[in-house]
């Protein structure tokens, strides 16, 4: 079981900032990960208020069984699409503020057998809940030739998603996709690389697929037309997201939704000093809204 973690909070005090969490609030977060933030949360609530957080990831709950044992803190396995449900187990009926940060953790990304860095020798999996659902080898095994590209380039924005799922159907007759290092390999094979860019071609193609595999766009839909009820009025809703798909969903949600008030008429992004120390921040953008009385 692993009792550690290598992943850094990312926006945390702009978070602890628009949630403003005090003695005696109650607050949700709806994506544990390595914990950061729910511990940061949890030190400003005590001793009178509490912190629920939930993470679709069980192996993060273990992570950090030990990290929250002596704070306010309870901890639920699940998607944050069922925070409603979590409120109900708890006999909660609203909050005082809701922080989704819907990016992939580190942890995740040092995994070997998850397959979520294209650096990965393992298993290309991808889920997040690998008790469930298809692992992302199996789906580049099952689909044709147009869907694979569809989902590259809608989700992955990629603009070479045909040439891609091409090469992909042509290989798997004789030699299907079963790690990430396999898949990170045909992509670059397919995808020159820019001048100047740092990023590695393979990075928009694993985006797309991890986002196919846990359906990922879907949830935070759901989330969005759930959440502001578990608000009290006034409470917060604060999401921080990766990449303009998420962003813009967000975005719309909050801005069409009457239950709720804008706070941030533009994202808010990291500071300099921040994606100098973790450059995994640096494409994150935190949007927040309040609840309307």
């Amino acid at each position: 079981m692993p009792d550690s973690t290598c992943h850094i909070p990312v926006m945390l005090a702009e978070a602890i900032e628009w949630l403003m969490p005090t003695p005696g609030k109650v607050l949700v977060d709806g994506t544990l990960g390595g914990g950061g933030h729910t511990v940061a949360m949890a030190k400003l609530v005590e001793p009178s208020g509490r912190i629920l957080a939930m993470d679709l990831d069980s192996e993060a709950i273990d992570r950090c069984l030990q990290k929250v044992a002596s704070l306010p803190i309870d901890l639920a396995i699940g998607s944050y699409t069922k925070i409603p449900e979590m409120l109900k187990s708890y006999e909660v009926d609203q909050v005082d503020g809701i922080l989704l940060d819907i990016g992939l953790s580190s942890d995740q990304l040092a995994d070997e057998q998850r397959g979520f860095s294209y650096q990965s020798t393992g298993s290309l999996d991808l889920r997040f809940d690998r008790s469930r659902g298809e692992a992302a080898w199996q789906l580049l095994a099952r689909l044709d030739e147009r869907t694979l590209a569809d989902i590259i380039y809608q989700y992955g924005e990629e603009r070479m998603s045909r040439r891609i799922a091409r090469r992909i159907v042509a290989l798997r007759r004789e030699d299907p996709i079963r790690t990430a290092d396999q898949l990170a390999e045909l992509v670059r094979s397919c995808v020159p690389r820019s001048r100047g860019h740092s990023i590695d071609p393979a990075t928009r193609t694993f985006q797309a697929l991890r986002i196919a595999v846990n359906q990922e766009l879907a949830a935070l839909e759901q989330a969005l037309q759930r959440l502001p009820n578990c608000l009290c009025p006034g409470g917060r809703l604060a999401i921080i997201s990766f990449h303009s798909l998420e962003d813009r969903l967000v975005k719309h949600a909050f801005r069409n939704d009457h239950r709720l008030e804008v706070l941030t008429k533009r994202p808010i992004r990291p500071s300099d000093d921040e994606t100098e120390r973790n450059p995994r921040a640096r494409s994150a953008k935190l949007r927040v809204a309040s609840r309307l009385t």
